[in-house]
């Protein structure tokens, strides 16, 4: 059924009292993704919700989910690899979103470029981004260096006076996110890539996931207790010796 078509049943549907829409908005994709997409958005998720947590603010980060963004037109749709809804709760149940629900946009979004098709991340993408409202795209390609029109990083932008531009390209390995206040990071290469969050002037310094959290508190208690049993037995040691020495001073000459 043709968009004019959708419409003409909406306005049906109205006059006769019946607030609905007839729409069919897919909720999955039937295709296959690559593995290494697949192995980096695991990874970054998880990443990117605990960060919101960390600054006391908490809200909703999704992944491959559809995201309809017209009315009636189910051909208007992204499925980011990663998106961020702003004042949206973490543990939402999401299926698919339609902005109109709600008037929320993702505030952020991120693209692994496909394997199989990487230009439809570097034509398609952007400009379905812009329709969308995100105020930051970002575009990760692990594949750089496939091509020579081809580039690690894009970073889009919503500017007041420009619209929504590219504002960066780099080949370095790592990007300021502004949306999310931190910077995107690659770690190792090939097969092995991921995307990590890091934070500092430079992001020289990588944000923690949930394992290394866990790992740094145990060895910062296991720290703490050895460093308490140390000062412990220095203690000990010292009523010792002053015990010592009170008993030799009330000796017998």
């Amino acid at each position: 059924m043709s968009t004019e078509a959708h419409r003409q049943v909406h306005r049906r549907a109205h006059r006769d009292g019946k607030e609905r829409d007839p729409t069919f908005y897919p909720v999955e994709k039937k295709m296959g993704e690559d593995s290494l997409q697949t192995w980096i958005v695991e990874l970054l998720r998880p990443l990117i919700e605990r960060w919101y947590e960390a600054l006391g603010r908490p809200r909703f980060v999704g992944a491959d989910q559809f995201i309809y963004y017209r009315q009636f037109d189910p051909s208007k749709v992204v499925a980011p690899d990663v998106y961020v809804l702003p004042g949206v709760p973490p543990g939402r149940r999401v299926r698919s979103w339609k902005v109109w629900e709600t008037g929320i946009a993702p505030s952020f979004a991120l693209e692994v470029v496909s394997s199989d098709e990487p230009y439809k991340d570097y034509v398609d993408a952007p400009e379905r981004y812009r329709e969308l409202g995100v105020k930051e795209l970002v575009i990760f390609d692990p594949d750089w260096e496939r091509g020579r029109d081809r580039v690690r990083w894009q970073r889009y932008r919503r500017l007041k006076t420009r619209g929504f531009v590219r504002v960066e390209t780099t080949n370095v390995d790592r990007i300021h996110a502004r949306v999310l206040g931190c910077w995107l990071r690659v770690i190792g290469a090939g097969e092995g890539a991921r995307l990590r969050l890091a934070t500092g002037p430079e992001g020289e310094e990588l944000f923690p996931t949930a394992a290394e959290a866990e790992r740094a508190a145990k060895e910062a208690e296991r720290a703490a207790k050895e460093a308490a049993l140390e000062r412990v037995a220095a203690l000990e040691a010292q009523i010792a010796s002053a015990a010592g020495a009170r008993g030799k001073g009330s000796g017998a000459p």
